[in-house]
């Protein structure tokens, strides 16, 4: 009997928000879905926290996902972009902790790296190996959503290794692992 489990990626983000679910069967890679959240036309950064949490709240509830793999924002000159993609990230991940499940955190070079053994690949090269690896028919016009399916395929690539991403499963988890982060 093989053993079956599904994998949310998401690519947090207050602009887009990719996603995309995988199933594995066995060894087996299986394309489910993978879309994006559009956020562009909310000025309030708050509703767009809301509806990031909402939207990863009901991919989990439709999927059932075992594992949530998300790519970890990586740092960039602008401080307040930085931290509304930490606050993105933050709510999809409260979202999947809320319902218990374990989270993986990839940065953007693991992530290519997995997918097309170069950690400095564009977006269009992790896409068109996607394409390739699921057999998809076409690829998304933002490329947003691949890079959630991204995270998906490479959590699944990582399963089993010791990995240099943080777990989490669950808040107390997240509280041990970052206790200099939290107010006591």
């Amino acid at each position: 009997m093989a053993t079956e489990k599904i994998i949310l990626g998401i690519d947090p983000g207050t602009t887009i928000m990719g996603f995309g679910i995988i199933k594995i069967v066995g060894k087996k890679m299986e394309f489910i879905q993978m879309n994006e959240l559009q956020l562009k036309k909310y000025n309030d950064h708050y509703l767009k926290l809301k509806l990031i949490f909402e939207r990863t709240i009901q991919l989990i509830d439709t999927y059932n996902p075992d594992e949530i793999a998300i790519e970890a924002p990586f740092f960039g000159k602008n401080v307040q972009s930085m931290l509304k993609l930490g606050r993105a990230q933050g709510v999809a991940m409260a979202a999947g902790l809320s319902r218990e499940i374990p989270i993986t955190e990839y940065l953007p070079k693991k992530i290519k790296m997995a997918i097309t053994g170069n950690g400095n690949a564009s977006k269009e090269q992790v896409a068109l190996m996607l394409k390739s690896l699921l057999n998809l028919k076409t690829l998304p016009k933002n490329l947003d959503a691949t890079d959630g399916l991204a995270a998906a395929v490479c959590h699944f690539y990582n399963s089993g290794k010791v990995v240099g991403g943080k777990n989490y499963t669950g808040w107390a988890s997240f509280v041990k692992q970052n206790e200099k982060r939290v107010d006591k």
